[in-house]
C-alpha cells in the first residue's frame, strides 16, 4: 500500500500536514501532527560522532571532583545530548510517514525535538552559576521525558501492521538504548553536581567516612548481587502479597558467590533483577495458588568469574506458553498485544506524576544508604496485575547496554531459567545502538 512506503524527507514537506491532520482527526484531538521544520537544523549535529563512555571512565572522572572537572562534565553533557538526540530524530524521520503520524510516536518526536532545540542553544558553561542553570534545564527535561517509554511502546504496538516486526523492534531497541545513554550522562552530571555542592565534599580529601563513598555520581562501586536480589525479591513478594491477598508466595533461595561485587548503575540492575523475579514469582504463584502444597522456591545462583558475574534465576512456574515464545523479545507483536496496549495506557500517568506504591516508599526508608530516585521507579513499582509485555525486551536492552547479556531457557510444563551476565570490570563502553547496527550511529 502507498501509505506504508517510506516518505522521502517528509519533515521538509509542509503539504503533508493537512493529509496527516485528516487521517488522525478522528483518532486524537489532543495530538497535532509533527510541524514542518527545515532538515538543515539537524545536519550539523547528525554529522558529529557520539562519544561513548564506560563505567570505569565515569568512576575515575568523578572520584576526585574539582570545579574544573565539574564544568568539564557539564560541557560534555551540553554538547553530547543534542548530538545523541539529533541522531535519533534523523532515524525517526526516516520511518514511513504514516508511522510517525501515530499520536504516541508523534508526541515522542515532539519531546525529542523540543529537547534538541533547548540543548543546542545552551552557551558554553564557564562558571558554577552557569552549571546550576544548566542543571535546572536537565532536571526539567528528564521529568518531561518520563512519559517516553510507555508512549513509544504504545506507538509501536499501534503501528505493528505498518512495518515488518524485525524493523520495528530494531527501531525500538535503538531508541531505548539511546534514551538510556542520554539519561546516564545527564543523571551522572546531576549527581556529581549534588556531590560537589554537598557540605561534606572536600576536593583534596581522599578519605570519606559516610555511606556516599560507595557512589561516584550514579555509579555504585560495590554493587552486591545478593543484596540487590534480596531487595528486589522482597519488593516483588510484598507487591504480590498486597495484590493477591495471599501468603502463598514462593521463597527466594540464593546460592553461589554471595560476596560478588562490581561497579554498576544500581537502578539498571534493580530493574532487570526486579523484572525477572517478578515474572518468576507470578508464574509460580499462579501455578500453585489452588493447590494445598506450598509453592517451590525460586532458586538464584550467583557465579563470579574473572571478567563477569552471572546470575541464574530458576523457577518452577510451568514455563513460557508455546504461543508466546516467538514474541519473547519483541516490542511490536504477540497474541496479547491488545491487553498490553490497554495496560500501557495506565503507565504514562504514573510516570508523569511520579506516583509510587507504598512498598516503594517503605523501601526508601529501609535502604537510605543505597536508594537512588530513578526514572524506572514507576515501572518497577507498578501493580503485579499491570502486565505491559515490555519487561523482558527492556531488561535485555539494559543488560546489553553495559556489554552484558540476558538469555532465557523455558522448559514447557516445568519452569524457566534466566541467565543474566554482567561485565564485572566496568571497562566496556556503553552500547549506544544494537550490536547489529553499530555503524548506524
Amino acid at each position: 500500500m502507498q501509505q506504508t512506503q517510506p516518505a522521502r524527507h517528509w519533515w521538509t514537506i509542509g503539504r503533508r500536514r493537512s493529509l496527516l491532520s485528516r487521517r488522525y482527526s478522528t483518532q486524537s484531538q489532543s495530538h497535532s501532527p509533527p510541524p514542518w521544520r527545515p532538515a538543515s537544523a539537524l545536519d550539523e549535529w547528525v554529522e558529529r560522532d557520539v562519544r561513548p563512555i564506560s563505567l570505569r571512565q565515569l568512576t575515575f572522572f568523578g572520584r576526585t571532583l574539582t570545579e574544573s572537572r565539574l564544568i568539564s562534565s557539564a560541557n560534555y553533557v551540553r554538547t553530547e545530548l543534542p548530538t545523541r538526540i539529533a541522531h535519533r530524530l534523523r532515524e525517526i524521520q526516516k520511518l514511513p510517514y504514516v508511522i510517525v503520524a501515530n499520536p504516541h510516536l508523534s508526541m515522542v518526536y515532539e519531546l525529542y525535538y523540543k529537547a534538541f532545540e533547548r540543548f543546542r542553544v545552551v552557551p558554553e558553561i564557564r562558571t558554577l552559576a552557569d552549571n546550576d542553570k544548566f542543571c535546572d534545564i536537565l532536571r526539567h527535561t528528564l521529568k518531561e521525558h518520563l512519559v517516553v517509554i510507555p508512549n513509544l511502546a504504545m506507538g509501536v504496538l499501534e503501528s505493528r501492521e505498518l512495518m515488518p516486526p524485525d524493523q520495528m523492534d530494531h527501531f525500538m531497541n535503538t531508541l531505548l538504548r539511546a534514551r538510556i545513554s542520554r539519561r546516564v550522562i545527564a543523571e551522572q552530571h546531576l549527581a556529581l553536581t549534588e556531590t560537589f555542592n554537598s557540605p561534606w565534599h572536600f576536593p583534596d580529601s581522599h578519605t570519606r567516612s559516610d555511606s556516599n563513598m560507595e557512589f561516584v555520581g550514579e555509579v555504585f562501586l560495590r554493587c552486591n548481587a545478593k543484596e540487590v536480589i534480596e531487595r528486589c525479591g522482597k519488593l516483588s513478594q510484598d507487591m504480590l502479597r498486597q495484590c493477591a491477598g495471599s501468603d502463598k508466595i514462593p521463597d527466594i533461595c540464593i546460592k553461589g558467590h554471595l560476596d560478588a561485587t562490581f561497579p554498576y548503575i544500581l537502578s539498571h540492575l534493580e530493574y532487570i533483577i526486579g523484572e525477572l523475579l517478578r515474572n518468576s514469582i507470578q508464574a509460580v504463584n499462579e501455578k500453585y495458588q489452588e493447590l494445598l502444597e506450598p509453592p517451590p522456591p525460586i532458586e538464584v545462583l550467583i557465579c563470579e568469574a574473572p571478567q563477569h558475574v552471572i546470575v541464574r534465576i530458576s523457577d518452577q512456574g510451568g514455563g513460557i506458553p508455546r504461543d508466546l515464545l516467538p514474541y519473547l523479545w519483541s516490542f511490536s507483536k504477540g497474541p496479547r498485544s491488545k491487553s498490553q496496549l490497554e495496560n500501557l495506557g495506565q503507565v504514562p500517568a504514573m510516570a508523569a506524576t511520579m506516583q509510587e506504591l507504598t512498598v516503594s516508599k517503605e523501601r526508601k526508608h529501609a535502604d537510605k544508604e543505597t536508594f537512588r530516585e530513578s526514572s524506572l521507579d514507576s515501572l518497577s513499582s507498578r501493580p503485579p496485575n499491570l502486565r505491559l509485555g515490555i519487561g523482558l525486551p527492556m531488561s535485555r536492552v539494559y543488560a546489553e547496554y553495559w556489554a552484558g547479556s540476558l538469555e532465557l531457557h523455558s522448559l514447557e510444563g516445568y519452569g524457566v531459567d534466566a541467565f543474566l551476565q554482567i561485565s564485572k570490570l566496568g571497562n566496556k563502553n556503553e552500547q549506544v545502538t544494537t550490536r547489529a547496527a553499530i555503524d548506524a550511529v
